[in-house]
């Protein structure tokens, strides 16, 4: 979202905004943003071969150009990346010109290929995916949505983003409660701030990993530990999303309905908006500890339909072709056509724009669905203005009957390799 939009909405609470200010915020203001900033070197990927060092300002200034990156700093240290000559170094137009026409097949990444998998190319289980779709509870959704966004903020080095983390946590711990001896719940904690990332994972007959992920925290782009960010739809739509899908899915797994073949994990990633800092550690931890994940799916903005109501547009779901993997987009392709009640329509939003980027990175196969095509999508994000009223609840139910059932047929499909 460009900064001036973020402004213009921002300052239309600022007057309001003493009374909204935690206790913590009552140092002088240059220290608190100095504290928050701060000035030490990072290194961050702008592209597939573009290095760069920034500050944690420069990162700011980049977010409010709606410039993607990715923070590698704990992956690659900036005297490495100097000494092996990284930055300035000219990226290749053939190599960009194959990421645009082939899509993750050529892409550059931490490790040099991405495997491909032999995806279904028929649905399987649609009586039990089509069961579940049924169960779909948006009011749920809305009470636990009005729950994350009440939070001051979840900037992931606040102290309400680190308590936001908590009860999400509280809740997923809620619901895997009845089979916590066979679902695994990790905390996943990160060097230089406290929100932590959350993993549940339902074990498989085999290791290899179908991953669904969100990101939890959000931002102010103005100033992001002293202003407001409900992040309704950037990202609590999501969220809440793959959170109904774990309650959903968590129900048949009690019960041996629901028998994986690969093993399931859901994803709450911290710190997205800080340069996707809590994915990439996740996939950076899997990368160097050998683990195989076969698909990863993100959902980040579920909710916002004002855009292509406005625009004549008929409501649809966006599917990213841009540094995603083309086989996956495929499975997710007969997926929308077979349980969906709306299209999807292809759309781009550049390198590294949420937590998919972190798993191709690694060298994981990854796709990302958003709201709409990219032009269509909420321009209320990262402001004071990203709330729960602006959110299309049937929308969102159309992100959950498709991570329904690309959770359902692809833990379940068997030979992949």
């Amino acid at each position: 979202m460009k900064f001036a939009i973020v402004l213009a909405t921002t300052l239309a609470y600022s007057a309001a905004l003493p009374a909204f200010l935690p206790e913590w915020l009552s140092q002088p203001f240059s220290m608190n943003i100095a504290a928050q900033l701060g000035n030490e070197p990072r290194l961050i990927k702008l592209g597939p071969e573009e290095y760069k060092i920034v500050t944690e300002s420069q990162k700011l200034k980049l977010r409010r150009s709606n410039i993607g990156f990715i923070d590698v700093t704990k992956q690659i240290s900036v005297d490495d990346a100097v000494a092996q000559g990284l930055i300035g170094k000219p990226p290749s137009d053939s190599l960009y010109r194959n990421i645009v026409t082939f899509g993750s097949k050529q892409i550059h990444t931490l490790k040099d290929k991405i495997p491909t998998y032999n995806y279904p190319t028929a649905t399987s289980f649609n009586k039990e995916v089509n069961a579940l779709i049924e169960k779909i509870n948006t009011d749920s959704m809305f009470q636990n949505l009005s729950k994350f966004t009440s939070f001051y903020t979840r900037y992931y080095k606040s102290q309400t983003g680190y308590e936001s983390a908590t009860w999400l946590h509280e809740q997923i711990s809620a619901l895997v409660e009845p089979v916590k001896d066979k679902v695994t719940i990790t905390k996943v904690h990160h060097e230089g701030w406290d929100q932590f990332s959350i993993v549940v994972s339902i074990p498989g007959k085999v290791a290899d990993k179908v991953v669904v992920g969100a990101h939890q925290d959000s931002i102010n782009l103005l100033f992001p530990n002293l202003m407001k960010a409900p992040g309704a739809d950037d990202d609590g739509s999501g969220t809440v999303t793959i959170l109904e899908v774990l309650r959903l899915i968590i129900g048949d797994y009690s019960t041996e309905a629901f028998k994986p073949h690969n093993t399931l994990e859901f994803h709450f990633y911290s710190a997205e908006e800080g340069g996707l800092l809590g994915s990439v550690d996740v996939f950076s931890n899997y990368s160097r500890n050998g683990e195989t994940v076969v698909g990863m799916l993100q959902q980040d903005m579920t909710g916002y339909t004002a855009g292509t109501i406005d625009a004549g547009i008929e409501p649809h779901i966006g599917l990213i072709t841009d540094y995603t993997s083309v086989n996956l987009n495929n499975f997710l392709k007969l997926l929308v056509n077979t349980y969906n009640a709306i299209p999807y329509h292809e759309s781009s939003c550049g390198y590294a724009c949420s937590d998919h980027a972190s798993a191709l990175e690694n060298g994981y196969p990854a796709a990302f669905l958003i709201e709409a095509e990219m032009k269509y999508t909420s321009k209320y994000i990262h402001s004071v203005m990203d709330t729960i009223d602006r959110i299309d609840w049937d929308h969102v139910k159309e992100h959950v009957k498709l991570t329904i059932a690309y959770a359902y047929e692809l833990a379940s499909a068997k030979h992949l390799h």
